[in-house]
């Protein structure tokens, strides 16, 4: 690959994530305080991250793999997003707010595909080549929250009283203009398909791979991943509000250690992977989420902040051990004839039904303890726990499978 077209592809990979940790993280925060939102409220525009990943399937199998180029729909759709997001910066009610960010969602979350799609096709070797690039996406999150955090610090108490938290979705608006046009720049990436070929609705959303069901096994680590999405929406939620009401300073700052464990553990993941198996890897993966939720319902902002932090850290556990091992697993499951589908299947089950589910009943959850953060964090350290319990019992061990 040409050392220009990397630079692109990196350039696209740091906006593409920098404009959804530009807004989303603070989401909770700004809908509670100054929108004046009910956890159910809350929940429901949560839900449009997974109607947009219901939704994307369609778009790329029907739109952008038959009929375009992908630099150029990636070019539209951010444009297009652009003018939602400062619909949603000019909104004063959660009512009003929720269709905008319902449509953006459906705008952006093709988006996800269509970043790989591009990257993928200038590549000769994408085991090696992609990662590096990927990497500029986590970064690009990191520095939307460091921003906001600790130059802009739109997340102070006093300043999200002031409203100023809402500049969040023009500092977002102007990085997905910036993407857009850049889109158009970038190297051109023609349609894999012919505009009069046959596709159809299982191959859209993956639902060939169903057949893959019949084994038990990934039977139970597909109803694991729908079901540990529960307590992962808590976190989407819930812990930038959390931070932000008990007095911790920076917190959108702080939660990019997150993503900076994130980064640090995919690097410690196949070693791990290939001495331990799939099965103690994704247990530790969700040990993790029920440890920090421990944390987080036991910490405070004094003495104990230390449990807060360590919390926030435990992301990379959380996310590369459970949901990135799922996808290796799921490759090496699925064979040759059913790679894309199975991955397809697997992303609509957990950020489409999966968060669904979790963003509904952590609205409830929300609702029911208002202001006992306690509780609000027990209760998905539980469900965890109950899927690692569950997941422990059923599942037969593949360690030489996975090696």
């Amino acid at each position: 690959m040409k050392s220009a077209t990397r630079i692109q592809l990196s350039v696209m990979m740091f906006l593409e994530f920098f404009i959804w940790g530009g807004w989303f993280v603070t989401l909770g925060t700004f809908l509670g305080n100054n929108l004046n939102a009910s956890g159910e409220q809350i929940g429901n525009v949560f839900s449009t991250q997974s109607w947009g990943a219901i939704i994307a399937p369609f778009i790329i199998g029907l739109i952008a793999d038959r009929y375009f180029n992908a630099e150029r729909i990636l070019g539209v759709l951010h444009i297009a997003g652009a003018a939602l997001m400062y619909l949603m910066y000019s909104s004063d009610n959660a009512t009003i707010f929720f269709p905008y960010a319902l449509g953006y969602m459906i705008l952006y979350m093709p988006t996800l595909a269509l970043v790989n799609s591009v990257s993928f096709r200038q590549m000769k070797d994408p085991e090696k080549e992609f990662s590096p690039i990927r990497a500029f996406g986590t970064i690009g999150w990191i520095v939307a929250g460091l921003l906001i955090s600790f130059i802009f610090h739109w997340d102070a108490k006093e300043n999200i009283a002031q409203g100023m938290l809402k500049n969040t979705f023009l500092l977002s608006g102007i990085a997905s203009v910036a993407l857009g046009l850049f889109s158009f720049t970038l190297p051109k990436t023609p349609p894999i398909k012919t505009a009069d070929e046959k596709v159809s609705l299982k191959q859209i959303i993956g639902l060939d791979a169903l057949k893959l069901l019949k084994d038990k096994n990934f039977a139970l680590f597909f109803i694991a991943s729908i079901l540990i999405c529960i307590p992962l929406a808590f976190y989407y939620q819930n812990a930038n509000p959390f931070l932000t009401e008990i007095g911790v300073e920076n917190p959108t700052g702080k939660m990019t250690i997150g993503q900076i464990s994130e980064v640090l553990f995919l690097l410690a993941l196949p070693i791990f992977f290939t001495r331990f198996g799939f099965k103690k890897t994704i247990l530790l993966g969700m040990l993790a989420w029920v440890v920090r939720y421990l944390l987080f319902a036991f910490g405070n902002a004094g003495e104990l902040s230390f449990m807060l932090l360590l919390g926030i850290a435990l992301h990379g556990v959380c996310y590369d051990f459970f949901f990135v091992s799922g996808q290796l697993y799921t490759n090496t499951r699925a064979g040759e004839k059913y790679k894309s589908a199975a991955q397809g299947l697997i992303t609509l089950a957990t950020y489409g039904v999966g968060m669904l589910i979790g963003f509904k009943v952590a609205g409830c959850v929300t609702d029911a303890y208002k202001g006992d953060y306690k509780m609000i964090w027990i209760i998905p350290a539980c469900i965890a726990a109950a899927v690692l319990v569950l997941f422990m019992i059923t599942f037969k061990d593949e360690k030489k499978t996975a090696n």
